[in-house]
């Protein structure tokens, strides 16, 4: 928009020349350049506002997000472990701010860099910076993006974690381990990333648009191994092994908390364009990034909307119900899934997207039940089954049309294999599921074994039977009556119903 309004007062001053001999024709020329060079930076000016505004927007979404979490978290445990899945998502929140500011943001986006990890902006000094395109609002979406992935670990592992295990890895995942990914896949010097100016992984790099791989992948397969360490919640199998359901104590809040996360998601997708006001092509159109956030919001909500169908119908011929539960976890399975490719597909791929997610988590679901795994939440099965669908469905659907918008610049990129572009950016998504897995697992893995040889992580088994609200945290989360406010700990106030001494009938 600025070179549009640009001028020269030597071109502007032929121009001018017959206007009025009483004038100073090159006096009026720069006059009238120095204003439309007003205007044009007014114009620059306005459109950082508008970007900035929208990220930051798209971060308050994205934050948002953790109240889903802790929500969906409280509802899926046992009413004895309410307080402590409460405290641990604000301790996500809050410990993965440091973390995040003093390393993890500098390791992912510290620019200039090698291709493995950043190494500029340790707690944000000399950012902004001139020399990178984003400003404080970019700093605040990504640290919201961190601690999604450590809250996506803690389900994993609740009800049967001490506090000190959550500080210790929710700090490591944010600080650390995150910021890596993120960099490889996300950064412009990232060894795997599409937005290098060179050398591009499969000459396209792996796309993963908002994080099925980044996000949803490091956090279910960090809550994979701490699950695995820790082994199952006591009494959640019997002694031949067979499956025991210790179900949530509250359907009310997983419903609400996956409202929550469904309107965090719009933050989460569409907000990962990072901005609103750019023209593709020459301008001068209706269609312009604003579009590719409109259809990426409705790719988003086929996909989830998909699953969730797909999980109530599924689970009806499998088990003989309709469960909520289950279409609340097929849905979020399905937003997990289409965060990759959301940018980059036509809608009705997220439709194919989301049937696909939903017997991706119940497949899982069955497998972690034969091998005797145990999360509360599904959170690993959910997304980390379904977050490395989601870029495999990328490799396969993407778009050439789409890939060419949003990855702009290089004409010619690979696209969907089913779409005819090739198997380049397929192999591209598999190197991605491959180095992440790998990466989680050799430093999730040992933290969590550290911790488990240390006894800093898995709660005794009395303290776990009788629940932690109780015996870490000072008294249950729920009052039970009157009585019970001043001390905290709910005693049920149980008496024998019977006849009186005084057989008198009532006046």
């Amino acid at each position: 928009m600025a070179s549009s309004l640009s001028c020269s007062a030597s071109d502007l001053t032929p121009l001018l020349g017959s206007a009025s001999t009483n004038l100073n024709t090159t006096l009026l020329a720069e006059f009238l350049c120095s204003r439309f060079t007003a205007i044009s930076t007014r114009f620059t000016e306005t459109t950082y506002a508008v970007d900035n505004t929208y990220l930051l927007f798209s971060a308050y979404l994205v934050f948002a997000m953790q109240l889903g979490f802790a929500m969906l978290c409280a509802g899926s445990v046992r009413a004895k472990n309410t307080m402590n899945i409460m405290l641990t998502n604000v301790l996500d929140a809050a410990a993965g701010g440091l973390s995040y500011y003093l390393f993890g943001f500098a390791f992912a986006y510290g620019a200039p860099s090698n291709g493995f990890i950043g190494r500029h902006f340790f707690g944000l000094k000399d950012y902004p910076s001139p020399d990178f395109a984003g400003d404080y609002s970019f700093f605040l979406y990504q640290w919201a993006f961190a601690i999604a992935a450590a809250g996506i670990t803690s389900g994993s592992i609740a009800e049967r974690t001490q506090f000190v295990a959550y500080l210790i890895y929710s700090s490591f995942l944010t600080g650390f381990v995150y910021p890596v990914v993120s960099h490889w896949f996300w950064s412009a010097d990232g060894w795997a990333s599409p937005f290098r100016p060179d050398d591009l992984l499969f000459g396209s790099g792996a796309i993963d648009f908002a994080g099925s791989g980044v996000v949803h992948m490091v956090g279910g397969i960090a809550g994979l191994w701490g699950a695995l360490i820790e082994g199952p919640r006591i009494g959640r199998f019997d002694r031949a092994g067979r499956s025991v359901a210790l179900r949530g104590h509250n359907a009310s809040l997983v419903v609400l908390g996956t409202f929550l996360l469904w309107f965090g998601w719009y933050g989460f997708n569409p907000g990962s364009f990072l901005t609103i006001v750019k023209a593709y092509g020459d301008g001068g159109s209706y269609y312009g990034q604003w579009s590719a956030i409109g259809r990426t919001a409705v790719t988003t909500t086929l996909a989830g909307s998909t699953a969730a169908l797909t999980t109530l119908f599924g689970k009806r011929l499998l088990v003989g119900h309709w469960n909520v539960l289950d279409v609340c976890n097929g849905l979020l399975g399905g937003f997990a899934a289409i965060t990759s490719g959301c940018s980059v597909v036509e809608p009705w791929a997220a439709i194919v997207c989301g049937f696909v997610a939903a017997w991706v988590l119940i497949g899982c679901n069955k497998l972690a039940e034969k091998v005797k795994y145990d999360d509360p939440l599904e959170a690993a099965q959910l997304h980390g089954g379904c977050g490395a669908w989601g870029l495999i469905f990328t490799g396969l659907f993407a778009t050439e049309g789409y890939v060419n918008e949003v990855y702009s610049g290089r004409p010619g990129r690979p696209y969907g294999l089913f779409m005819g572009g090739g198997g380049k950016l397929l192999a591209a998504q598999v190197v991605q599921i491959l180095v992440v897995l790998g990466w989680v697992t050799v430093t999730m893995g040992p933290l969590f074994y550290g911790l488990h040889k240390l006894k800093l992580l898995r709660i005794s088994d009395e303290d776990e039977t009788a629940g932690m609200d109780l015996t870490r945290h000072g008294g249950f989360a729920y009052v039970y009556n009157d009585e019970d406010e001043a001390s905290g700990k709910p005693e049920f106030m149980m008496r024998r119903v019977g006849p009186t001494d005084d057989a008198s009938p009532c006046p």
